[in-house]
């Protein structure tokens, strides 16, 4: 039996999706690999596109102009941007001059302890426990996969021993609310989402604001509030969803406690567009890299720490897969590593 609520400051109504444990099929345990073994794999064509060009690179020989020249090629051709290009290039040179290298073959690990170095201060510790809810507002583009990685990161904070609830912002992708309640089930975890009658128009700022309610009233520890995909060209959408936030903080003042951007891994530097686009409308303060599916373009990742060189949105989670386990924190090392053969 589904209970129905309104939210006292807007009329929408908001539909409560309780799980019971009976509800959840249990799934049969697969054989365990390791997160480093799928996020090679998901890095599959950039190992291909970076790796094996600067293994024959670096075969040997002397450090020159040439090999500079074309190590430059390789990095903007690996979708790692010119700026971070630059960066690591002139990092290179520094290392080349400090440490006395004079064999290419030295470069290869010179270059990985460059691009960690880059990418590190993407790597940072999130801290859920400085509020109850800790909210997260989740947003993107189109079918960069919003949803779906909602799902996960409730499975990924129940295995933390945290309470999660989800709130269903996306109104108006059809499938949208039924597949974040299929999610809702798969973890056992209740979901606040719009009426299912569609004539009527539910406001996707009214479901949140009920939902944070309602893990308020709970005690709940975590809530992630799914919203509608947008273009960064749309303008009167962009404006909807700084309508949103504004409402989450009506509800809790200092929410959203963070807002985390969803991006397709395979769009390479068009991300950086949609970075900035967010980050400008809502303080972005987090991302969420997916698909890194074997013909992910991986090296947009030292972009993003380019274009952010003071004070760049952590990169909070990867996705190497579709399990439900395939969504781990961001290691910048991990990261380099899969990066190369």
């Amino acid at each position: 039996m589904f209970s129905f609520f309104k939210s006292k400051k807007d009329p929408a109504d908001s539909t409560e999706i309780p799980v019971t444990p009976d509800a959840v099929s249990e799934s049969k345990p697969e054989e365990a690999v390791s997160f480093a073994s799928k996020l090679k794999q998901g890095l599959a064509r950039t190992r291909q596109n970076l790796g094996k060009q600067l293994s024959s690179l670096f075969g040997g020989g002397k450090i020159d102009e040439e090999l500079y020249e074309e190590l430059e090629t390789i990095l903007l051709t690996s979708d790692i941007g010119v700026s971070a290009t630059q960066n690591l290039l002139e990092d290179l040179r520094k290392q080349v001059k400090r440490d006395a290298l004079t064999d290419a073959a030295q470069l290869k690990q010179a270059l990985k302890v460059s691009l960690v170095t880059m990418l590190k201060p993407l790597e940072q510790s999130l801290d859920v426990n400085a509020s109850k809810p800790f909210v997260f507002m989740i947003t993107g583009v189109n079918g960069v996969g919003k949803t779906t990685s909602i799902g996960k990161l409730a499975k990924y904070f129940q295995t933390q021993g945290k309470s999660v609830l989800l709130a269903a912002g996306d109104t108006f992708r059809a499938a949208a609310r039924e597949q974040l309640i299929a999610w809702g089930e798969r973890n056992n975890v209740v979901v606040i989402a719009p009426d299912s009658d569609p004539d009527k128009k539910s406001d996707p700022a009214a479901v949140i604001f009920d939902a944070v309610n309602s893990a308020k009233a709970r005690g709940i520890d975590i809530v992630l509030a799914d919203t509608a995909g947008r273009l960064t060209t749309q303008l009167h959408l962009m404006e909807e969803i700084k309508k949103v936030k504004r409402v989450i903080a009506k509800a809790m003042p200092d929410a959203p406690h963070e807002v985390l951007l969803v991006l397709d891994a395979n769009t390479g530097q068009n991300a950086l567009m949609q970075v900035k686009a967010f980050d400008e409308a809502l303080n972005v303060t987090g991302l969420v890299l997916t698909k890194l599916d074997g013909t992910a373009k991986g090296g947009v990742v030292a972009a993003i720490a380019a274009q952010y060189p003071q004070n760049p949105p952590a990169l909070r989670f990867v996705g190497v897969g579709e399990g439900v386990d395939d969504l781990r924190p961001f290691d910048a090392q991990e990261f380099v590593d899969a990066m190369f053969d």
